[in-house]
């Protein structure tokens, strides 16, 4: 029996910590796949296994890795020297693209992998398999200026890019933020950057909305806040803020809420947030693997403002209060004064957060409703069809 040839496409996502790289690959890959197509990723998430995966797509576990200061990591649950985990992961990592033979590879966020550990694998497939693909997918805003530049330069980043990358993929619209400017990308590595658009997510009828209300005894005239941290490593301020205000308005407030406290969040912490939060009938749960089945069914959405979360809040067309994190990294704090911009979210600066003025701008948003909706469905989200059209691409090549 001959089987029919496969597309072997291998995706790289280091996962430090939270949840942003393996939900935005599982995204990727769950678009890719194919009868054809085989899809791998190597992750270093402690959670991969609790996504749902499509057929013909699966993971390859490597040991996870925290970060302690900008250059410093640490094993996440084994307690082995961190020089000799990095180690694991790499051979892990070389292990299997040797093995898989991938005529694509993307490569998520970092161009040289975790402390460079992705660099012997691109070098040996540029000698060996250059007919294989090699992506740089980046999200679209990395940090401040100044910061990725520094990084990159005192890296060598730009000259690796130049010789190791086919292509760079940027997650996001040039028009709202431009890395080729804000990074100084040199004018020879132009013509490999695509812009692929945001990355949206499956849009869930409204008999999912239905369910999940129905799920948290929310009725369909109540109003129902949803508040999000992401993984919940850096997520106690902001769930904090959200119930100071209601210590501060306790029989006030107009709304129903939930809150996701995010998997990361130290456990003694989740259960002072619960405890809190249930004096006011506050529902929490540390974790939920379709969060956009979450914010689609509910009226606003808050959370600190990551990639991926506001790619779900666009793609279900949730009206969102982003409370942007602003260290260590200026990330979220650029992407919500763009997306603000736009008209189609809303942000509160961390340190101008106060009880009066978060019922304020929830009270806000939510009489606008209409508006943000009306923003965002007329906003495209392209990234998954572009990165469709570019393996199509490829594939017609080889």
């Amino acid at each position: 029996m001959t089987l029919t040839p496969t597309y072997n496409i291998l995706m790289y996502s280091h996962d430090t910590y939270g949840l942003g790289h393996i939900r935005r690959s599982i995204a990727i890959a769950s678009h890719l796949s194919a009868k054809e197509v085989n899809i791998l990723i190597l992750t270093g998430s402690p959670l991969a296994g609790r996504f749902a995966l499509p057929d013909q797509v699966d993971f390859v576990r490597i040991p996870g890795m925290i970060k302690k200061t900008n250059d410093e990591y640490q094993s996440l649950s084994i307690r082995i020297d961190p020089n000799q985990a990095l180690n694991i992961r790499k051979n892990i990592i070389f292990a299997t693209t040797t093995a898989f033979k991938p005529d694509l590879f993307i490569v998520d966020k970092e161009p040289l992998g975790l402390k460079r550990e992705v660099l012997p694998t691109l070098e040996w497939l540029r000698k060996s398999l250059p007919e294989t693909k090699t992506i740089l997918g980046l999200r679209d805003v990395l940090d401040d200026s100044p910061v990725v530049c520094k990084d990159w330069s005192e890296k060598n980043v730009y000259a690796y890019l130049e010789e190791l990358y086919d292509e760079i993929w940027i997650y996001g619209n040039r028009e709202i933020y431009d890395p080729i400017v804000e990074y100084k990308i040199p004018s020879s590595l132009k013509p490999k950057i695509c812009f692929t658009g945001y990355i949206p997510r499956k849009h869930w009828p409204q008999t999912v909305r239905n369910k999940i209300r129905k799920r948290y005894r929310i009725l369909e005239e109540d109003v129902f806040i949803l508040v999000t941290t992401g993984g919940g490593g850096d997520g106690c301020e902001l769930l904090d803020h959200y119930l100071s205000m209601h210590d501060f308005f306790p029989t006030s407030l107009p709304f129903k809420s939930l809150m996701i406290t995010g998997p990361f969040m130290p456990k003694s912490s989740r259960e002072k947030i619960k405890k809190r939060a249930k004096r006011y009938g506050i529902k929490s749960q540390p974790f939920h693997p379709r969060m956009e089945q979450l914010i689609g069914a509910a009226d606003l959405v808050i959370s600190m403002g990551g990639y991926n979360t506001l790619c779900e809040i666009l793609s279900q067309q949730t009206p969102a209060l982003i409370i942007p994190r602003e260290t260590p990294r200026k990330e979220q704090l650029i992407r919500a004064t763009k997306l603000t911009e736009q008209g189609l979210i809303d942000f509160l600066p961390w340190s101008n957060v106060s009880a009066q003025l978060l019922r304020d701008k929830i009270m806000t948003i939510l009489t606008r409703s209409h508006e943000y909706k009306e923003k965002m469905a007329g906003f495209k989200l392209s990234g998954l069809d572009t990165m469709r059209e570019r393996m199509e691409h490829f594939r017609d090549c080889s």
